[in-house]
């Protein structure tokens, strides 16, 4: 689910959908931060990428406003490092008698010292400027019960049983993964990062744009609990919005929507956690419009327990002690939940789900290897 589905344009070019967006110091090689964005849910292992989509990653270097400012408070610099990825269009690669002609595609990428070209589906990718990359198919890393998650939402309660599911499990995705060198990034220590997807040309139009998982899909989507716009599916606005920069058109409507069912979570348990302020607004809506992972580029690795605690730990008032960012293999739904329904203050809000079938390894590209034989989507109606 993360960001899978997430608005109707992805639901009608499924190719051009963003399903997560991971950045972590890579764990082989200090001194380089790894960005993942995977795309089209549900992909088979034959599926290619769009000749006709930007697939770009967008990094800005992030400052608290003073260092005694406790909250979320961290404000994106002007400065900005984008990395783009574009593929050609395939080309059929003959086969023996016995085998249908695989077909063979080559993309490029661009960042701040230059490009390199590479072919899809070479573990090796490709190398040079400062920058390593991979982009083809492998196994979805991400790890949640979204039924169980849907059935919250839907009950009015608390529905993660132990043990849960993951919704298709060994489902594929198209992935794109580029490892860059941290003295490339603009500079201070830590970095927010962003990925999108456009059409490609002179004209460029943000289809999607994803931070931080299950932003719109728990956070955004459900209507029912919003006194403003309760018959306003949002998220497709949502996506044309710049993640670094909000504009005020729609803003009021995030508002309304992230106050409301932001409370929804929070009652879960039974009693509020996250107070609301004189004027209606939840602590953690502020937090879900920086919609951009937070990474400190001059920590190590760790796989674990990193989603969050830069954020966390500047809401308390203290130093962060992590790389943040977001792992491959870390469970942050139950760190989200934990978050939306306790505040930390209570258990673990656990979905039952604690890791992907086929986990991500320490070496590039990470991903695990496709499903030769994932399941069948379901069919949307």
């Amino acid at each position: 689910m993360s960001d899978h589905i997430s608005g109707p344009r992805a639901l009608a070019n499924p190719i051009a959908d963003i399903t997560d967006v991971y950045a972590f110091p890579s764990p082989e090689r200090p001194g380089w931060l790894v960005l993942v964005l995977n795309t089209l849910p549900m992909a088979k292992p034959s599926d290619l990428f769009s000749e006709g989509l930007l697939y770009r990653f967008r990094l800005r270097p992030l400052h608290q406003p003073s260092p005694n400012d406790a909250g979320w408070g961290f404000v994106p610099g002007d400065e900005e490092i984008v990395v783009e990825c574009v593929f050609d269009a395939p080309d059929d690669a003959p086969g023996n008698a016995e085998e249908q002609p695989s077909r063979q595609q080559q993309g490029t990428c661009s960042g701040p010292s230059g490009s390199i070209s590479f072919s899809v589906n070479d573990p090796d990718g490709g190398a040079g400027n400062g920058m390593r990359v991979f982009a083809g198919t492998r196994w979805d890393p991400f790890i949640m019960d979204a039924r169980a998650a849907l059935a919250t939402i839907a009950t009015r309660k608390l529905a993660f049983t132990d043990p849960g599911s993951i919704f298709l499990d060994g489902k594929n995705v198209l992935s794109i993964v580029v490892e860059i060198d941290t003295s490339l990034l603009p500079g201070g220590d830590l970095v927010g990062v962003v990925a999108e997807t456009l059409t490609r040309g002179t004209f460029n139009v943000r289809i999607e744009r994803v931070g931080r998982p299950e932003v719109k899909n728990m956070m955004l989507a459900p209507k029912d609990f919003d006194p403003v716009n309760r018959d306003l599916e949002i998220r497709d606005l949502y996506n044309m919005d710049n993640a670094f920069h909000l504009g005020d058109s729609y803003l009021g409507a995030y508002r309304a929507r992230l106050d409301a069912n932001l409370a929804f979570w929070d009652a879960l348990d039974g009693k509020m956690d996250w107070p609301i302020d004189t004027n209606g607004h939840h602590p953690l809506t502020d937090l879900v419009l920086a919609d951009y992972l937070i990474v400190d580029v001059t920590k190590p690795y760790l796989e674990h327990g990193s989603f969050l605690e830069i954020e966390l730990a500047a809401r308390r008032g203290e130093a962060h002690q992590t790389c943040g960012g977001r792992t491959l293999n870390d469970d942050v739904m139950d760190t989200i939940f934990t978050q939306l329904v306790n505040a930390g203050q209570g258990p673990t809000i656990r979905d039952g789900v604690d890791s992907a079938t086929q986990q991500a390894s320490g070496n590039f590209p990470y991903l695990a290897t496709p499903n030769p034989n994932p399941p069948e989507p379901p069919e949307h109606h």
